[in-house]
């Protein structure tokens, strides 16, 4: 049994973030007896001097609510590195905070984080050291489990917004785009405009066709609907053309929806406007779901330790919490099926996804 552990939490903030760190530190001390340490700012926080808090369950009162994580997090790192857009993770820095970990001792570490975090957590399993991870990413783009917490809230944000500019779009007849989140994968955007009553659907999975949006939004326009609503996924792509990138060094996306505004006012005249929600998907306060899934997770993680598992990822399968291997948590992203039930629904009700002669499908 381990006598002390640490956690951090690592990538973009998501809502549920601190029901994980509650629940790991009221699962440790009260029910396994151990002591908590919370590493500060990610995995860096345990380079040079290390920065690092002792978590107890005063200092965890209170905090379930809240979102963001009172650990703070970074989206890059000393850790890993994007070369030609993959990502390689340098030895030295494992080796400095393995001697960081021993010093501090920490016998055994728990990382909430999205595919980045997790990938670092592997390197620390490939060198011995016990490691548990927690699935965090509000795309839902994890293969090895059904849902990940901040997912929910962030539906709940889009599907809010999109019903606000449904009732806009239809008093000026307008063409209202609303861009979310969603790099590689369309789940945010998906779920959103089933639930907030989208017209057209814009993933990554799915490369459109300028023409086929225009072919629906005429359309309506013939059956009497003089306005149009449309989703989109930062990462969506016009087919033969590239994703549109706010920074491309960073390989930060964004920006489709402000360019498929400019294209559809400039063809059909009628007044369109965009909004891009971005970050208020993150913030706040997570709801009922993600608060329940990340005190799973949370209790789930300091068991599976205490259980003497390493190198694992908790995950939600058929509504019970496992744990998955890290190597296969992070082997492959968990895109939308495009011939799956989620995509036929939205087809038979008449959403469109602008894909090539659509109309055909």
């Amino acid at each position: 049994m381990y006598k002390q552990i640490g956690i951090l939490t690592g990538g973009g903030d998501a809502p549920g973030l601190n029901a994980v760190i509650r629940a790991v530190v009221r699962t440790a001390v009260g029910e396994f007896g151990m002591k908590c340490i919370g590493i500060e700012d990610s995995f860096d926080g345990i380079l040079g001097e290390p920065k690092y808090t002792k978590l107890t369950l005063k200092s965890v009162s209170g905090i379930l609510p809240r979102g963001g994580t009172i650990l703070g997090t970074r989206n890059r790192g000393s850790f890993v590195k994007i070369i030609d857009g993959k990502p390689f993770f340098p030895e030295m820095p494992v080796e400095e905070a393995l001697k960081n970990l021993e010093a501090l001792e920490i016998e055994a570490l728990i990382a909430l984080g999205g595919e980045g975090t997790l990938g670092i957590a592997d390197q620390f399993r490939k060198h011995g050291y016990p490691i548990i991870g927690v699935p965090k990413t509000i795309d839902n783009d994890l293969a090895a489990t059904e849902l990940t917490f901040g997912f929910m809230t962030a539906i709940d944000i889009a599907t809010e917004a999109l019903d606000r500019l449904h009732t806009t779009a239809a008093s000026h007849d307008r063409v209202m785009i609303l861009e979310v989140m969603g790099r590689h994968t369309g789940w945010i955007a998906l779920h959103a405009g089933l639930a907030g009553s989208a017209d057209v659907i814009l993933i990554p999975e799915v490369p459109f066709s300028f023409k086929s949006i225009m072919d629906k939004i005429r359309q309506r326009e013939k059956n009497g609907s003089r306005f149009t609503n449309i989703v989109v996924a930062e990462g969506a792509v016009e087919v033969g053309t590239q994703p549109i990138y706010t920074d491309k060094e960073a390989l930060r996306l964004g920006g489709v929806g402000s360019h498929l505004r400019r294209r559809i006012e400039a063809e059909t005249g009628k007044e369109s406007r965009c909004v891009v929600l971005g970050h208020l998907q993150r913030g706040g306060s997570p709801n009922a779901f993600d608060r329940m899934l990340g005190t799973n997770f949370g209790a789930c993680a300091v068991r599976a330790l205490a259980n003497g598992q390493t190198g694992k990822m908790v995950a939600l399968r058929a509504n019970e919490v496992v744990t998955v291997p890290l190597s296969d948590a992070i082997a492959n992203l968990k895109t939308v099926p495009v011939e799956g039930q989620l995509v036929r629904t939205a087809r038979d009700i008449g959403i469109s996804f602008a894909a090539p002669n659509e109309s055909k499908l």
